[in-house]
């Protein structure tokens, strides 16, 4: 079934009967009568393929489907934050902050520009709220939008985990897990468990997600990532999130395999007599390079290329005298292949810690705890 098909006033009402037990006093919760909420309840648990309550003379007990289900609606419509807002209109509002204009969110969504446009200026009047500004050709958002996406964005995130785990409950996975790579994980680690995810989950999509961590922050705030897997922020980044530490990571000191300093005892003040390439400043990797310097009161060498890809660092290295910090399983293949060559290891102490980051509050589905175990063990092995 499609997300989109769920009716946000029959959430309200399963949830208002899970916590009152009858629809009597559900009714009065959700302003409906008994009636419209017993064909609204017939008609979720139609979409959801399994009963949520069982009837009884004197009210409704949960089944063990609306047990799990019930937390998600209830984070869902929290994010919400208005009995008056449609899925019909958090669909519209989503397909056009995310798209940028009318056309275009109508291409993608398949909806009409005029159900669009009816459906954002409802919402705003609903909320009375600005939502969007006239930009040229397309909208843009408002301040109020922003936050208003971000929220709507995070309970369409909700309503899918909780859809995932109906279809579980079925003996069927299906769903997406979604994961920001940083840099340090892309090389061993992730694809070792994402390779070992699929052969347990084949029928669940798994959506990776390339980029630094400030690329990748703000989508996994906005819930459009579950997770972040690579360097870990000192301090955290705020506390709407929070890491887990899989692993400390210990970069060398990486050049071609012929450099010149390939096989010598090199103390610090030789290595800053040559050129490097790094990443930029700010990142957890610049940050320790530069404390390798400083600590032992030698002044930071010159950067002449600043440089994040792992990819783009290969070749210059193979093309000069230039040196890298890196960590040896993001280059193990050119290491093996004698085309880079460790020139020495930093001081003891220099780390930098690795794991997971997600939203403070995550509720993983079953198969995204799964997806995280798996993740631990293939940090330590």
């Amino acid at each position: 079934m499609e997300l989109w098909d769920l009716n946000l006033r029959h959430l309200y009402a399963a949830k208002e009967i899970c916590d009152k037990g009858s629809i009597s006093a559900a009714a009065d919760a959700v302003n409906l009568t008994q009636p419209a909420i017993t064909q609204g309840l017939g008609k979720l648990e139609a979409l959801l393929g399994q009963p949520l309550f069982e009837r009884h003379t004197d009210g409704m007990t949960p089944t063990p489907a609306a047990k799990m289900f019930a937390p998600r609606i209830e984070s869902a419509l929290a994010n919400i934050g208005s009995s008056r807002v449609t899925m019909a209109q958090l669909r519209a509002f989503l397909s056009v902050a995310e798209h940028g204009s009318y056309p275009t969110a109508s291409a993608m969504s398949g909806l009409a520009q005029p159900t669009l446009h009816r459906s954002v200026a409802n919402l705003s009047i609903a909320l009375r709220r600005k939502l969007l500004d006239r930009r040229g050709k397309g909208m843009a958002l408002t301040a109020q939008g922003r936050s208003l996406a971000r929220s709507f964005r995070l309970a369409r995130a909700e309503l899918a985990a909780g859809l995932s785990e109906m279809e579980a409950l079925k003996g069927r996975e299906t769903g997406t897990i979604s994961i920001g790579a940083m840099p340090l994980c892309r090389a061993r680690l992730l694809p070792k468990a994402v390779t070992e995810f699929h052969n347990a989950y084949s029928g669940v999509e798994i959506r990776i997600v390339e980029g630094s961590h400030a690329e990748l922050i703000e989508p996994l705030r906005d819930g459009e990532l579950d997770l972040l897997v690579g360097a870990l922020r000192e301090p955290g980044p705020g506390e709407d999130v929070q890491q887990k530490l899989l692993f400390e990571d210990h970069p060398v000191v990486i050049g071609r395999y012929d450099h010149p300093l390939r096989g010598q005892h090199n103390d610090l003040e030789t290595l800053a007599s040559y050129p490097w390439t790094i990443a930029a400043p700010g990142t957890p990797l610049r940050m320790r390079w530069e404390q390798m310097f400083q600590a032992a009161g030698i002044g930071c060498p010159d950067v002449p290329i600043e440089c994040g890809s792992v990819i783009t660092i290969r070749q210059i290295l193979l093309e000069s005298d230039f040196l890298t910090l890196l960590s040896p399983d993001q280059v193990a293949v050119e290491l093996e292949a004698d085309w880079l060559s460790t020139i020495g290891g930093p001081p003891e102490g220099l780390h930098r810690t690795i794991g997971v980051t997600t939203r403070s509050g995550w509720m993983p589905t079953g198969m995204q705890q799964d997806f995280m175990q798996i993740l631990e063990k293939a940090a330590i092995s």
